[in-house]
């Protein structure tokens, strides 16, 4: 079944049956959460397929060229594939309520608007006008170095990826990785055990941590453990767009 159909199924409508509560919870203790089957295996293929076309994308980047691992991703171009615009239109209202919170809990005057839309149009109005959401590939001996997100001013403080491959069939090795630094601690290793279709939801760059004095923040970033055979694509959604 061809990917960009399936959304009449309703992206919003499947988001809506994940216990939100619970995630938020996670998001809170962790710092990430799982979203067990968010796609189908189908609409999986079809995304990773649209790699090979350069028509949908407005930029590659080839990581080793910059320092960044080895592997390569290309950031979509407007107007998003349709499956790829709702599920970031679609994600953003659940976030929002637990961005606002996170940051009145870290003293951020920031506050996130109720729509993607709204978001969106602030971005644009500060010159962040070009779309992030990307596709990424990784062969044999690639890996993605620990890093985090931020484009401009504006930076939405949940993102959100999407293995679009099946690990022991496709790929060998190549876990999505988060750590943590806590202040005047070492830093804390997160790996999230992904199946296709399924998405991690996590920190873009910090987050409230309680603790016996009170909150303070916390600093974390992600990346992808060398990939040990075969090929593995991802679906990343950012909500904000870049400079």
């Amino acid at each position: 079944m061809n990917a960009q159909l399936r959304t009449d199924a309703g992206v919003d409508a499947r988001l809506r049956t994940y216990d939100w509560a619970s995630l938020a919870d996670e998001l809170d203790a962790h710092g990430c959460a799982m979203l067990h089957d968010l796609l189908s295996p189908s609409e999986c293929v079809e995304l990773a397929r649209m790699y090979a076309d350069e028509a949908h994308f407005r930029s590659r980047v080839v990581m080793a060229r910059h320092g960044f691992g080895r592997g390569e991703y290309r950031y979509f171009s407007y107007p998003l594939p349709e499956l790829v615009s709702a599920l970031r239109s679609a994600a953003y209202p659940q976030l929002a309520p637990i961005a606002n919170r996170w940051n009145a809990t870290m003293g951020l005057a920031v506050r996130y608007p109720a729509t993607h839309a709204e978001f969106i149009d602030r971005c644009h109005a500060a010159g962040q006008r070009r779309p992030t959401p990307l596709l990424l590939q990784y062969g044999t001996g690639d890996y993605n170095c620990l890093h985090q997100d931020l484009y401009g001013e504006h930076v939405f403080p949940l993102q959100m990826a999407i293995l679009l491959s099946e690990p022991g069939r496709d790929f060998q090795g190549g876990e999505f990785v988060l750590t943590e630094q806590r202040p005047r601690m070492q830093s804390r290793a997160e790996v999230v055990p992904l199946r296709q279709g399924c998405a991690v939801l996590f920190a873009v760059h910090q987050r409230p941590l309680q603790g016996t004095r009170g909150s303070y923040r916390v600093n974390l970033r992600h990346g992808v453990s060398r990939v040990r055979s075969g090929q593995r694509h991802t679906l990343g959604i950012i909500f904000h767009d870049a400079e």
